[in-house]
């Protein structure tokens, strides 16, 4: 009834969503490269919501593709009447994953080092977003495969429909050398169910 109500007055509605992905295998090494280079693009965007919005999309596609790999994941989220209590819930959110184990981003790292670094086995992706509107398929569990796949399908969808009013990606392992572990998992993101 609130919403029927706020929505007759015309407020507006702001979900925040944070999404967690866990992935694990020999495979999941190339999507290290996709999120490093989205958040090189990211840092360039200099905060423009078009720009990162885009490598949103480059990322949520690159999860798709990559759906064999899945193995737990977790979501989280609220619903706002006022844009700033949005805003400061989503970065609380920012907060809260940029100090997860290895979510810390080193865009300094020398391309030559990596000759010698170990292939990591689990990646850990942590996609934070705020639009306006109803999106179903997001504002629900999406701790099964079906559900996360028409959950990253609509932030894709959001992008192009110009409802997205912050987006953040964050993602472990996002040093090079660091190995994001099974105990690391545990322990940091309690959040994952398994899928």
């Amino acid at each position: 009834m609130t919403n029927l109500f706020n929505k007759f007055i015309g407020r507006t509605r702001y979900v925040v969503s944070r999404i967690f992905l866990h992935l694990h295998g020999q495979e999941v090494a190339p999507i290290l490269g996709v999120l490093n280079g989205a958040a090189r693009e990211a840092i360039d965007a200099e905060g423009d919501l078009k720009s990162l919005g885009e490598q949103l999309v480059t990322v949520c596609e690159t999860l798709l593709r990559y759906d064999q790999c899945w193995v737990a994941a977790g979501n989280e989220g609220d619903v706002f009447w006022n844009e700033g209590e949005a805003g400061d819930y989503v970065n609380e959110l920012f907060t809260d994953s940029a100090q997860r184990y290895g979510a810390d981003l080193d865009t300094g790292s020398s391309p030559g080092r990596a000759l010698s670094i170990p292939v990591t086995r689990n990646v850990l992706v942590m996609l934070t977003v705020a639009f306006e509107g109803e999106v179903p398929e997001i504002e629900t569990n999406l701790a099964q495969i079906s559900s996360l796949k028409a959950g990253l399908k609509s932030l894709v969808n959001l992008h192009y429909q110009n409802k997205l009013r912050a987006i953040q990606v964050h993602f472990s392992p996002a040093r090079l050398g660091d190995e994001l572990t099974d105990d690391h998992l545990l322990e940091y993101y309690p959040e994952l169910i398994p899928l």
